[in-house]
């Protein structure tokens, strides 16, 4: 297998993601640590081995999960970016959410030889080294031993020359290089040799300034009048919501289905989505939020409506979706939609059924996590025919909160959009011709994404010359 050989104009690249002047840290002063909450980091993993699996010899497939996306041609998108980050050493931690899921080469058995599962990716950097760990779970190729690791070692990071002391948030890096450990290959069963390059890594995490600690409340709360023991009422004195058949709030998450949304952002329809009316977009998923309605705990019955739209646009492309409303009866779920496109409108047309087998409330939420959800025939018209009725769409979430004191799980947190770590945005690689995996040497090659320009951003030993930006660039493997 062919190695990449670096080229480096210069180590060091320093950018300020916020706009204005930079900030260098104050001498004498230590700032505080800040709390990382909220980010995603872009990755590949290697491209190579996704065209490897879905090529002809292994003649698999991928799946996301934990609310994971794809982003660009080739990388996957994980969210929720939890940690710390020191401004002063430059020490940084983020852990992020989502996992991808390799399937490969089908056994007569009905299980596959190639079985990989990669989640929850965290960064850690300490000075000039860094680190990618994951969780892995793997089938060995031969002996087929499944093997499940938490934060495996999997990737090093080439951050030689670059900064990440005294950077502002959001903090980033782009398209850092990575390389295969030896426990990284072990736990990647034997596919490749420690010291292979795997796709590079862009991140963006947003960072918070440590809160002032804040008085407890002396007084009690005073109790509710009227109320029996072990009876609850609400403010206003009726009984609780999962009595009276009302709910206190409920939002619906579906990202109508991946290759759709690929599909739109495409070479073809060239197109973007927009969202109203309160909709939000969690990266793999809309979530159409403040839910109104009825629901039965007992029945395991729900009738609700909700807030918000999203309106699909591209070339020979006009699709909304609005007045999302859901209904669950007898293990059943029927998700639908007005639906506007191409002059014409329809409403309440069913989109979807999905399964709803247990939804019943626990700690005051009721909740359905990525249920299961087939294509209905109103449904395939509704997309233009590019889908077949019964055909698998992105799965359902659901949850509906019965008790004031219920929290709604959350959405995934892509935190602040910095167009610096777009990957689109990045020089287009050279060709290079070491794409596939030791298993298939002899097959033909594919895609490889590999290491292209990087940047660290802050603050570091070149912000008193001003806004600095060096590139470094390295050969990667292109369909």
């Amino acid at each position: 297998m062919l190695s990449f050989r670096p080229v480096r104009t210069f180590a060091a690249a320093l950018l300020v993601a916020l706009p204005g002047a930079l900030l260098l840290p104050t001498a004498g002063a230590r700032a505080a640590d800040r709390t990382v909450q909220g980010g995603r980091l872009d990755w590949g993993i290697k491209s190579s081995f996704q065209s490897y699996v879905t090529g002809p010899i292994a003649n698999g497939s991928w799946s996301l999960t934990g609310g994971a996306a794809t982003v660009g041609g080739s990388q996957f998108r994980f969210h929720s970016a939890t940690g710390s980050y020191d401004p002063d050493s430059g020490a940084f931690r983020a852990g992020f959410s989502g996992g991808v899921h390799f399937l490969g080469h089908r056994q007569t058995s009905g299980g596959y030889e190639l079985d990989l599962t990669i989640s929850r990716p965290t960064v850690r950097v300490s000075g000039n080294s860094g680190t990618l760990y994951a969780d892995m779970t793997s089938k060995a190729k031969g002996s087929g031993r499944v093997t499940s690791r938490s934060q495996v070692p999997l990737a090093t990071l080439g951050l030689s020359g670059i900064s990440m002391v005294g950077a502002t948030s959001p903090v980033a890096l782009n398209n850092i290089p990575a390389t295969l450990t030896s426990q990284g290959a072990s736990a990647f069963a034997g596919y490749y040799t420690a010291g292979t390059p795997l796709d590079p890594i862009s991140l963006s995490v947003d960072t918070l300034e440590p809160r002032k600690p804040t008085k407890a409340p002396t007084k009690a709360p005073e109790k509710e009048p009227g109320a029996k023991p072990g009876e609850k009422k609400d403010s206003d004195g009726k009984k609780p919501a999962s009595e009276a058949g009302r709910f206190e709030d409920a939002a619906v998450d579906w990202g109508v289905r991946r290759t759709y949304r690929e599909y739109v952002t495409g070479s073809i329809a060239q197109g973007a989505w927009t969202l109203s009316g309160g909709a939000q977009d969690g990266g793999a998923l809309f979530r159409f939020p403040r839910g109104t309605g009825s629901y039965d705990a007992g029945k395991r019955t729900l009738d609700a409506t909700f807030a918000g739209s999203v309106r699909f646009t591209g070339t020979d492309l006009d699709l909304t979706l609005s007045k999302v409303a859901v209904r669950v009866k007898d293990g059943k779920g029927t998700l639908s939609a007005d639906v506007a496109s191409a002059g014409t409108t329809g409403k309440a047309v069913p989109l979807i059924t999905f399964t709803a087998k247990d939804f019943t409330p626990k700690n005051g939420l009721a909740a359905l996590n990525e249920a299961p959800a087939k294509l209905t025939s109103q449904g395939a018209r509704t997309f233009g025919s590019l889908y077949t009725a019964g055909a698998e769409m992105d799965p359902v979430s659901l949850a509906v909160a019965v008790d004031k004191k219920a929290q709604l799980p959350p959405l995934p947190d892509l935190g602040t959009d910095t167009a610096s770590v777009t990957p689109s945005a990045q020089p287009k690689p050279a060709a290079d011709s070491s794409p596939v995996p030791l298993a298939s040497q002899d097959a033909s090659s594919s895609s490889a994404a590999g290491p292209g320009t990087y940047v660290a951003i802050g603050a570091g030993v070149l912000a008193v010359a001003g806004l600095a930006v060096y590139a470094a660039r390295r050969r990667r493997s292109a369909n």
